[in-house]
């Protein structure tokens, strides 16, 4: 892949970036980058005040202590790093910009393997308990109890990162995994799938013709979906999966010297998003901050559900770049939260997120990073819409603003992430 564009910044260093926005007609140079191929949604359902006492049956801090308790004890936990970005957020005219990097969490390369694993976890202490009528939680997650849980087959469909995480999961524990993945899943990701010695199965159609393939397939063979998206009647493990990405959002509130006053973050099903605004919502109370959630204009059924005011489909491929947020029907529990707590919604384009990758791997953010298609989409975000004084101002950017992102990916395709920023990953942070 030829690097077709590059992120420039023409503010002088001799006057303030907040003064000199007016000079910034792209961020992106390249128009089909440009802030104008990107659209903004003000939530005008958003709410203010205290986290709903309802939303707590879903999402809670009680739920995330017990999954911070169970994540913690796994071989190679530790918190991943929360970079400053403060050469990026002088030009861009804000106070500060953190991007919590969950490229090397657990060795997996994503956010997903808080999730995926715990609901693993959890679904497996559920059977041991109404088949022996009890289970050691210590054991199980040490994985000692690997003869009791091997005739357990869980599966899911994926993308690539949730698939991954659910495999790895499964193996830990030793359960049996099968994951599916649509057409359009690279090989590379599934060969890494295949290494955590899961079964791979791959369907025609998009990915939601792939977790209805999922569901079939493990109504008939007598399996467990363990699926990072909700639909009628199966809510309960991907309430699991949610509660475990609260680990990242403590994480990063942990090692913040103030609270964020916005926080832009990737849509996809919308799980993500629930759980940070929870987190958030849960721990701030009024004093939330705003969060932007983050769409690829080709896969938008967030902001198109935003837009109708109620959960949205939208069809065709889903063709994006951005693979982790392929998806075209919102997960049922995850809605609400982001109907009651999202500020905003913003669709960006597949070129935005490139060049996002290229910027942080050069370094000139403030930090060297290596940032997969989907998880830069947040900064991507912010960065188109600090090119916007109308949306700057509809979102209420300005140079007192500190912003939180989360990096949710690395480079979970190797190969698809040396053609895009032309150097590998290792090769990148081994130059950090």
């Amino acid at each position: 892949m030829k690097i077709l564009f590059h992120i420039c910044f023409p503010v002088k260093p001799d006057r303030p970036a907040s003064k000199n926005l007016g000079s910034m007609t792209y961020l992106f140079p390249n128009p089909a980058a440009s802030p104008a191929k990107s659209a903004l949604l003000v939530n005008a359902a958003h709410q203010k005040g205290l986290y709903p006492q309802a939303f707590k049956a879903t999402l809670s801090h009680a739920g995330y202590f017990r999954a911070a308790g169970v994540i913690s004890s796994w071989p190679g936990y530790a918190p991943t790093p929360l970079a400053s970005l403060s050469t990026l957020a002088a030009r861009l005219g804000v106070a500060s910009i953190h991007y919590k990097d969950e490229g090397g969490r657990f060795g997996l390369g994503s956010f997903k393997a808080l999730g995926g694993a715990y609901a693993v976890f959890r679904l497996l202490a559920a059977q041991l308990r109404r088949r022996d009528g009890g289970v050691d939680e210590t054991a199980l997650a040490a994985g000692r109890l690997k003869e009791a849980v091997k005739d357990i087959t869980v599966c899911c469909a994926t993308d690539g990162n949730h698939g991954r995480s659910v495999a790895w999961g499964a193996r830990m524990f030793g359960a049996r995994a099968v994951i599916f993945i649509h057409a359009t899943v690279s090989e590379k990701r599934a060969e890494a799938i295949r290494s955590f010695g899961a079964e791979v199965v791959r369907t025609a159609g998009n990915y939601d013709d792939s977790v209805r393939e999922a569901d079939r397939t493990a109504a008939t063979n007598g399996w467990f979906v363990v699926s990072d998206t909700s639909y009628p009647g199966y809510t309960d493990i991907p309430r699991d999966v949610m509660q475990g990405y609260a680990v990242m959002v403590a994480e990063a509130l942990g090692a913040l010297d103030a609270p964020p006053t916005h926080v832009f973050i990737q849509g996809g099903v919308g799980g993500l998003a629930a759980a940070v605004i929870a987190h958030l919502w849960e721990t701030y109370g009024a004093d939330t901050p705003s969060v932007v959630v983050v769409e690829p204009d080709q896969a938008a059924c967030l902001y198109e559900s935003a837009r109708a005011g109620k959960p949205t489909a939208v069809t065709g491929d889903l063709d994006t770049v951005m693979a982790g947020m392929a998806c075209g029907e919102p997960s049922v529990i995850a809605w609400p939260f982001l109907q009651s707590g999202a500020s905003a919604f913003i669709t960006i384009p597949d070129e935005a997120a490139l060049s996002t990758m290229r910027l942080l791997a050069s370094g000139t953010a403030g930090a060297t990073i290596v940032g997969g298609e989907s998880g830069v989409a947040g900064l991507a975000a912010l960065i188109v819409a600090a090119a916007r004084p109308d949306w700057r101002q509809a979102i209420g950017l300005d140079p007192a603003s500190r912003v939180l992102l989360f990096g949710s990916e690395g480079d979970t395709d190797p190969d698809l992430y040396a053609r895009i920023v032309g150097r590998t990953g290792d090769a990148v942070r081994a130059g950090a």
